[in-house]
């Protein structure tokens, strides 16, 4: 009961009652006023009509029965043939004396001013009108009563119909409202079925444009909430797939140096798998940070300083700081859109792959127009039909290195966040061997 009542459909239905209630009272009072005003209206007519058929006969009952005399007391006229339809009248003349009256007039009946025109007493309507060429004046008086009756009589039969409709309408609001809210039962169930197992877009047709606004809004998080899940999944799948070897490798040395009493070779042997291991999930972190939402800022970048930056962290190594050249532009560069961390990170895979393939050669990162940052090599390449595959996970250039595999992953995911477009290149143009990785940003 407590649902049923607290239901959208429920609160809909009352709030519709309701109002459509108040509308149906206030056009109630207006059609009491307007029936009461008409009704008025049509007695106030019929009324003036019967004083001016009535003041003839009058006139002609009052000189037939005063026969020129000037009587001391009021006449009375005598009955009509249909006394329940006799008319309460009197005439007065200018000095408001009585002259004559109808059978059924008493003379309180008529205790108003002497005026043309309509006045009212607690039970009568009165109205008075002058003879047009002689001092008389003419007094037909109407029950209220009757007046009363007939708009009873008239709301009576309007209002019948008019409240056995009510509860009608109710019943009609209530059904409207079900129907109505039945698209939105059925994509709340929807939604309900969803899970981690089940993320499936919304797929209802039909549906009102508001509801489809809050399809489109659920299926995009819908969306996002499997792209995070994939990434989570795709994190779990690349650690198994990554960390096993260097633990499996330090803990096998390091057995070994227990066995041997410590041998110095299976230490240091140890601590180069655990060095892979650190390398190893430091690329895992990033390649799902540059696969999650974290890399979508758009922000101006200066390419200069951030390869700058990347070259400085670089040189601090004795032996990178021989090999890895800077170029810059000679003119300043128009600052690129995107996120300094994300590239910056690219950046450091992509310099980190060229020193490890370049062998003892030099790598130059160079930033060039427009917004362009530039890795290359002199290293032995990489053959043209294995390009396409080095942006995959795990793929790699030779079968006893590490490299251009998870770091090239990471640089193309960012590339694909970021907007910008990435090219693998072997040779570089102009060069007989090398390697050269471009990455062009939007402006």
């Amino acid at each position: 009961m407590a649902a049923a009542h607290n239901s959208l459909a429920g609160r809909l239905t009352r709030t519709l009652i309701l109002s459509v209630g108040a509308i149906w009272l206030l056009c109630v009072l207006a059609v009491v006023w307007y029936v009461d005003r008409e009704i008025s209206f049509n007695f106030d007519n019929e009324l003036v009509e019967v004083s001016h058929r009535m003041f003839d006969i009058a006139v002609e009952q009052y000189d037939s029965l005063s026969e020129g005399h000037v009587p001391a007391q009021a006449l009375v006229a005598p009955p009509p043939l249909f006394i329940q339809d006799e008319v309460v009248y009197q005439m007065v003349d200018g000095g408001t004396r009585p002259l004559l009256r109808s059978s059924n007039a008493r003379p309180d009946y008529f205790d108003v001013p002497l005026a043309p025109g309509f006045a009212v007493t607690p039970d009568w309507r009165i109205y008075t009108v002058r003879h047009p060429t002689r001092d008389l004046y003419l007094q037909v008086a109407d029950p209220i009563a009757e007046r009363r009756e007939a708009v009873d009589r008239t709301l009576f039969g309007l209002m019948v119909p008019l409240a056995t409709a009510l509860p009608l309408l109710g019943l009609v609001l209530w059904r409207i409202a079900r129907a109505e809210l039945r698209p939105l039962q059925t994509l709340a169930q929807e939604i309900a079925q969803r899970g981690s197992t089940d993320l499936r877009p919304i797929e209802l047709a039909g549906l009102p444009m508001e509801l489809r606004s809050v399809s489109d809004d659920v299926n995009r998080l819908l969306e996002r909430l499997a792209h995070a899940l994939d990434v989570e999944r795709a994190l779990a799948a690349n650690a198994a797939h990554e960390l096993r070897t260097p633990l499996a490798a330090a803990r096998l040395r390091l057995q070994t140096a227990l066995d041997h009493g410590l041998a110095r070779s299976d230490v240091e042997a140890a601590l180069e798998a655990l060095r892979q291991l650190s390398h190893r999930a430091e690329k895992l972190l990033q390649l799902s940070r540059a696969e999650s939402a974290a890399a979508l800022a758009r922000r101006p970048v200066d390419l200069v300083k951030l390869a700058g930056t990347v070259a400085e962290e670089f040189w601090q190594d004795a032996r990178a700081a021989q090999r890895l050249v800077l170029h810059l532009p000679e003119e300043a560069l128009a600052p690129a859109q995107g996120d300094v961390d994300a590239l910056a990170i690219a950046l450091r895979n992509l310099i980190e792959n060229a020193l490890r393939y370049a062998r003892e050669g030099v790598v130059e990162l160079e930033v060039a127009a427009p917004a362009t940052l530039v890795v290359r090599d002199a290293g032995p390449g990489v053959p043209p039909e294995r390009l396409k595959a080095l942006r995959e996970r795990h793929v790699r250039q030779t079968d006893d290195r590490t490299g251009y595999g998870l770091g090239l992953s990471i640089v193309s995911t960012i590339a694909q966040q970021q907007g910008a477009a990435l090219s693998l290149i072997s040779p570089p143009p102009g060069r007989a061997c090398g390697f050269e990785a471009r990455l062009v940003l939007g402006s």
